[in-house]
């Protein structure tokens, strides 16, 4: 795949996806390290308390992926203010196979259509099989990864889709970065937009 920018172009190469699990809901409900009562008590959520509609007080020893659940099991929307705006998607598992230990610019890409551009300055497999790949729970929260959740559900949503990479193993973090920077300065990609 070949990407035209105003003064150069840039090759990618196909990655290989591994695709283990598809359609995975309520992936916040394993956040069970804390309870309602310790969550509420942390700065990021302690404002939260004047607006869970919901009597709390027999809760708060309750594990907090368990309250949410049963929150979310009877319709009690409440479970969505500790939870990022894409927190509740659902999720796919994946893998990236090729390309590991390579950094650079990436493109997500159904078809012939580039849906997403990002960077990586450390290497792909943390990236990917770390961060977009596998959504734990603490991702799915306020102080959690929204951007992995999107991505991810995004990619659930879709049968066909495609990893490709713009190598730059010789490249400083800077390098990358600005590059990143140009592509997205000349050119719309639909996941891209800000505050996804």
């Amino acid at each position: 795949m070949i990407l035209e920018l105003s003064d150069t172009w840039l090759k990618f190469e196909k990655a290989s996806l591994k695709f283990n699990t598809k359609n995975i809901e309520s992936a916040f409900k394993t956040k069970n390290n804390k309870t309602l009562g310790e969550t509420l008590e942390h700065p990021k959520y302690f404002k939260l308390k004047e607006k869970i509609t919901s009597p709390i007080d027999s809760y708060l020893d309750m594990p907090l992926g368990d309250f949410l659940l049963k929150n979310k099991s009877e319709g009690n929307e409440d479970y969505k203010l500790f939870l990022n705006r894409h927190g509740d998607n659902i999720f796919c598992d994946f893998q990236l196979q090729s390309h590991l230990e390579s950094k650079g610019i990436y493109a997500w890409v159904v078809g012939s259509d580039i849906k997403y551009i990002g960077r990586c300055t450390d290497n792909f497999k943390k990236r990917v099989n770390y961060g977009y790949g596998r959504i734990n729970a603490k991702n799915c929260f306020i102080d959690g990864q929204s951007t992995n959740c999107h991505l991810n559900s995004e990619i659930n949503k879709l049968e066909n889709i495609d990893f490709y990479v713009h190598e730059m193993n010789n490249s400083s973090t800077e390098q990358i970065n600005e590059l990143e920077l140009k592509i997205l300065n000349e050119l719309n990609f639909d996941w891209n937009i800000k505050n996804n």
